[in-house]
């Protein structure tokens, strides 16, 4: 009688939304991507969210001392922690300002935790602390992102602060110039992620 040893392994994705709209493409792009993606999910909307900025010395103090503490799961420290523990991190932000809305940015400084996300080295260098393996990155724009700074960001950060190497972007462009067919644009990133699920990149 031959065993069979079945990985009970499940991935845990964390979801984070910056989506605004109601009918949200970037949500639909999302939606679809996270369709292809096996584990359980785990979503932030940090448009519901409504997370505070930190606009306080004192914030970061307090933040601190709970981490000194060993209270990591101090309401303070939820984001970063749930953060640091995923497997694959998806997020899902609209094409704003060649970025994206300053919530994403508020809720990256809230997730960027010296001795949570990331440690220093001796020398002054960020050591990723994240679990996580890839981000993937998911936006719509109303014209071309030449310029999309919002995604250099976060994968810069991933790569050179939480230790997340692997990042991957999946777009939607040109979606509100005149004439355009905005079905037939979203059926191209549509079939971009199949593409990527099928092939084992994705």
């Amino acid at each position: 009688m031959h065993k069979v040893k079945i990985n009970t392994f499940m991935e845990k994705i964390l979801f984070i939304s910056a989506c605004v709209r109601n009918d949200s493409r970037t949500m639909r792009l999302a939606r679809h991507l996270l369709s292809k993606l096996e584990g359980t999910i785990e979503e932030v909307n940090l448009v519901t969210e409504k997370i505070p900025v930190i606009d306080d010395w004192n914030i970061l103090q307090n933040r601190d001392s709970l981490l000194k503490a060993g209270k990591t799961g101090a309401p303070e420290l939820k984001l970063a922690g749930q953060f640091a523990s995923a497997d694959t991190i998806v997020i899902a932000a609209p094409y704003w300002d060649l970025a994206f809305p300053a919530m994403v940015k508020i809720y990256m400084e809230h997730v960027t935790v010296t001795g949570l996300t990331f440690r220093y080295s001796d020398e002054g260098y960020p050591v990723g602390l994240c679990k996580a393996r890839r981000m993937i990155y998911v936006m719509t724009s109303g014209g071309p992102a030449v310029m999309n700074f919002g995604y250099d960001y976060l994968a810069a950060l991933c790569r050179n602060f939480f230790g997340i190497r692997e990042t991957m972007l999946f777009k939607a462009e040109n979606l509100d110039i005149v004439g355009n067919d905005v079905e037939k644009i979203m059926a191209s990133a549509f079939a971009e992620i199949d593409e990527a699920a099928k092939n084992g990149t994705l």
